[in-house]
């Protein structure tokens, strides 16, 4: 298999477990009533089950995307982000210890370099990429 169409399934991939994690959080909220992992589900649904997918179906519609370096970076800045984020933000929530708060933000800091890793890629290999801008 081609290493974009690793990078690119492997994101959707992760991105389907994330969505049955989000989806069973948000389940298990509204059976008890208890709302306070809100913040927890939506980033999970938003960052984890959309954008993860997102991003590995444009790996794969734009393979030269897909088979950059850059798309291994985003991958693992990503997926080590995102997990940080989140047991760091149930420990907050739950808790209510503020030392979470800086790993939240780690963990913040980490998709978002990832995101952006992956927005530079897009752009750079636009240019001489697989889709023409109409």
């Amino acid at each position: 298999m081609k290493q974009q169409s690793s990078v690119g399934l492997n994101l959707i991939r992760i991105a389907s477990l994330y969505l049955m994690v989000g989806l069973t959080l948000g389940l298990v909220m509204a059976l008890s009533q208890d709302h306070s992992l809100v913040t927890v589900h939506s980033h999970l649904s938003l960052l984890g089950w959309a954008a993860m997918a997102i991003t590995g179906i444009v790996y794969l519609v734009l393979p030269r995307c897909g088979s950059s370096r850059l798309a291994a970076v985003h991958f693992w800045l990503h997926n080590t982000g995102l997990p940080i984020m989140m047991i760091s933000l149930v420990v907050l929530t739950e808790s209510g210890d503020s030392r979470a708060a800086p790993v939240v933000g780690v963990g913040s800091i980490l998709v978002i370099a990832g995101l952006l890793v992956f927005t530079v890629n897009v752009f750079r290999n636009r240019i001489a990429g697989d889709v023409q801008p109409s």
